[in-house]
Formats: C-alpha cells, sequence, structure tokens
C-alpha cells in the first residue's frame, strides 16, 4: 500500500518515491499518480488533511493499486477514523472484487462507487486508457465482531443529513441487546447465560440510555454557556432521536476530526487548560474522563470529546438512586479513580487537594488527569503527529516539573494548584520564560 501524505501532486511524488524503487512500484505509481492530479489534487479534505502527519501506521489517506495488498482488515488497521483507502486497477474486474470485499467488512462506507479516469496518452490524452478505481472511507471504530473495552456504545460516522453543512457526523447509539450479550458473553465465558441476558437488559434499558441522555443534556449546557470562542472546541448536538420513555437512543455530533495546525507540548498544555478552565468556570461541568484518547487537536484547536461520564458543577447525584448507584460504581471503578488511588498510595500523589477527591465526584479529578496528560502528549497515536514533544528538551522539563508541584507540592496541605485556573496561569509563566528563548532562536 503507498501511503500518501501530502497535500499536493508533486509533494505526493517525492513521498511515494521513498519506496524501494522496482518495475511495479513504478508501474503501480503511474496509476495513483495521474488520479491524484486528476481527481484528488482539487479535492479540499486530501490537500488539508493530507497534509498531516501521521504516527504508529495511521494515515488519512491510503493508496493501492493492481497487486498491492488492498484487504480491509489491513486497510482499517491502517488509517485514521475517517480515513479513506483508494484501490485503482487496470481491470475493471478486480475493482468490483475489491469493493464487495469492503462492503462485506462492515468497517467502511463506500465513499465512490467504481468509476474510472482515463490515463492519459502523452499525444492523444483523450484516447488515454481507463483505470478503474473506488474510495472507501473507515467509519467504524473498531471491526465488527472485535471486541473491546475502551468503546461501550456504537459510535460510527454517518453522513450528514443536509451534506452541504458537513459531510459526516459522528453517531452514538445505544447498543442493541444482541450485542451486549456477545460483549458480556466474550468477557464472562463461563458466565450462565441468563446472568448474562439479565445484565444485558439492564445496560441496554437503563444504564446506556441514561448516560446518553444525561451526555445530550451536558452538550446542550456547554453550547449555551460556553464562551463563543471555545464553542467550536467541544462536540455539537445535530439531532438525537428518543424512545417512548423520552431516553435519548441516538446522538448525532459534528466530528472534531484531527487535523489541526500542529502544537508545541506548551501549546497543548494551555491550549487543553484554558478549555477545562471555560469547561468548569463558565459552563460549570465537569468532565471525568479527560484521557488523551479524549482530546483532539482540530482547526479550531485544542478539544475535548465524550462528556459521557460527565456532571454538573454541584449536581445532587444522590437524589436520583439509580445515578447515584451508577456514579458510586462508576468513581470505584473508572481508570482515572483507580490511577489517583494508586498514585496516593504510592507517594506519587501527596496533595491533600487530590487525596481527599478520591472516589468522589469532583473538578478536581478533571485536574489531578489534565496535568498527567501535558507529559505523555505522544501516549494517544492520532495526537503524536499533531504536537512536537521533545522529552529532553527544556519545555518538557519546565512542563514536567509544573506537573510534580501538581501532584506533590511542598506543602501537601497547602497547594497552589487547585483549579485548572491555577494550572493555567502557572503555564502562562512558562510560556513567558521561554518567550526569550524562541525569540533568540529566530533571531538565528
Amino acid at each position: 500500500m503507498s501511503t500518501i501524505t501530502a497535500g499536493t501532486p508533486a509533494d505526493s511524488v517525492r513521498q511515494t518515491q521513498m519506496r524501494p524503487v522496482n518495475s511495479s512500484a513504478s508501474r503501480q505509481q503511474a496509476l495513483i499518480q495521474p488520479l491524484i492530479d486528476q481527481v484528488f489534487s482539487a479535492d479540499r479534505e486530501y490537500r488539508h488533511f493530507g497534509k498531516v502527519l501521521t504516527s504508529d501506521g495511521l494515515h488519512n489517506f491510503i493508496f493501492a493499486a493492481e497487486d498491492e495488498t488492498h484487504e480491509p482488515v489491513a486497510a482499517f488497521r491502517s488509517l485514521r477514523w475517517g480515513g479513506q483507502f483508494i484501490y485503482v486497477s487496470t481491470h475493471k474486474a478486480r475493482v468490483k472484487r475489491a469493493l464487495e470485499a469492503f462492503v462485506a467488512s462492515g468497517g467502511f462506507i463506500i465513499e465512490q462507487s467504481p468509476t474510472y479516469y482515463r490515463k492519459p496518452l502523452r499525444f492523444l490524452p483523450w484516447l488515454g486508457r481507463r483505470v478503474h478505481y473506488f474510495i472507501a472511507r473507515k467509519v467504524q471504530l473498531i471491526l465488527p465482531g472485535e471486541f473491546t473495552d475502551r468503546f461501550t456504545y456504537n459510535v460510527e460516522l454517518a453522513r450528514h443529513e443536509k451534506p452541504e453543512d458537513e459531510a459526516y457526523v459522528v453517531c452514538k447509539r445505544v447498543p442493541s441487546f444482541e450485542s451486549v450479550v456477545a460483549r458480556l458473553r466474550n468477557k464472562w465465558p463461563d458466565a450462565a447465560q441468563d446472568v448474562i441476558e439479565k445484565r444485558a437488559k439492564k445496560f441496554t434499558d437503563k444504564i446506556f440510555p441514561t448516560f446518553l441522555t444525561r451526555e445530550a443534556a451536558i452538550l446542550m449546557i456547554l453550547q449555551e454557556h460556553l464562551p463563543s470562542r471555545y464553542a467550536g472546541r467541544v462536540p455539537r448536538i445535530i439531532s438525537l432521536e428518543k424512545d417512548i420513555r423520552g431516553f435519548v437512543t441516538t446522538l448525532r455530533m459534528n466530528w472534531l476530526r484531527n487535523g489541526g495546525r500542529p502544537l508545541s507540548q506548551l501549546e497543548f498544555a494551555l491550549q487543553a487548560a484554558d478549555l477545562l478552565r471555560a469547561v468548569h468556570d463558565a459552563a460549570g461541568v465537569i468532565h471525568l474522563d479527560l484521557r488523551l484518547d479524549n482530546m483532539v487537536i482540530t482547526e479550531q484547536g485544542v478539544g475535548f470529546v465524550d462528556f459521557g461520564s460527565a456532571v454538573r458543577v454541584g449536581e445532587d447525584l444522590s437524589s436520583n438512586p439509580l445515578l447515584g448507584t451508577l456514579f458510586d460504581e462508576l468513581m470505584r471503578t473508572s481508570h482515572i479513580q483507580k490511577m489517583l488511588f494508586h498514585m496516593t498510595q504510592s507517594g506519587q500523589v501527596t496533595s491533600q487537594h487530590l487525596c481527599t477527591k478520591h472516589g468522589k465526584v469532583d473538578k478536581a479529578i478533571d485536574v489531578f488527569y489534565l496535568s498527567l496528560q501535558f507529559n505523555t502528549p505522544h501516549g494517544n497515536p492520532d495526537l503524536a503527529g499533531l504536537i512536537d514533544y521533545d522529552q529532553t528538551g527544556e519545555m518538557a522539563k519546565m512542563i514536567h516539573e509544573l506537573s510534580s508541584t501538581v501532584l506533590r507540592p511542598d506543602n501537601p496541605t497547602d497547594t497552589a494548584h487547585k483549579s485548572a485556573k491555577d494550572i493555567l496561569r502557572s503555564l502562562e509563566l512558562i510560556e513567558e520564560k521561554m518567550r526569550p528563548q524562541k525569540v533568540k532562536a529566530l533571531g538565528k
């Protein structure tokens, strides 16, 4: 497969020429390059997201020609979410067979049905040979039939009902009873079938609809109360569907796609802390799941997604028995709460402001985890190509010192970093210290 990450035809040629040069590769490139010139060079998505750097084999565009690998599973594992796979061949039947395999895989949507372009002849371009191709887009987060603890809802990209607004939206659905049974059976293979089915019914009838309904309400709060300059950095509701009880069963949101301007580690930290300050103080929302997986870098800047576990500041969860029970369990079992517990037990966290919040719904949980994310910004492969991070550099050292101060202040009972606003202020001081070095570097 030929991974194309540049945005112009000339750059694309240079990129693909990095492969070992042989006659087969030359023939394949001879089919791919005219397609780029004729179709993709004018495509806004290709010109913008084709420039995004990649990491860990993740790409926004993958081209394959003739005998190059074009199996759906291999393509799926090499593409970013929303990325496109393009197969090119002079044989129409090959393209048709490849298309059928991608449709059967279930992880893709066909962006362009089989069509063709004419490979121009030097003197008679209108008589050029037909070259056939199709385009598939990765719309699922995991392949159908696979299981992961990371995603609980059915989340996929879907075409927008009004494509003139946005081509694709994120569609989050309550999973079917059958899919939850399969997931639980995979996790507990020895459990009795009636136990599995009883638990699956509770998930699909109560738990998932409750949390999805809450997420929709939280997003509405964010859109109403976040200052306008932050509104584009959290999901916006496009549409939703409810069941007869009034629970949300399907939530469609705009797609906050990774692919914004690459940031320095300090810019990433500043923007994330500033957004968290606005979410906490202006919108009155606590995220509770600020993993790197739930952060994006878009054209608007650093954004947060997946507010499924979020709560309102000061919300009395105990007033609803179901919510109280669910959040009590969540505070015991969530990855972030477990990490906070282990770090307090090992002495890695001594701040009493953080230690006393273990197991609780509190803004301090967001502050704790955000301060950790600054130090490992490449922990999410989708962000690695978008954050300039030098572990041994002065910037990384200063940010690490700040994180250590948040977690282990000199006086554990009197920390200067209790809020996102406090962390933002310290990051701004680092920025001031770094500015003379930046000016000096530019002068050279």
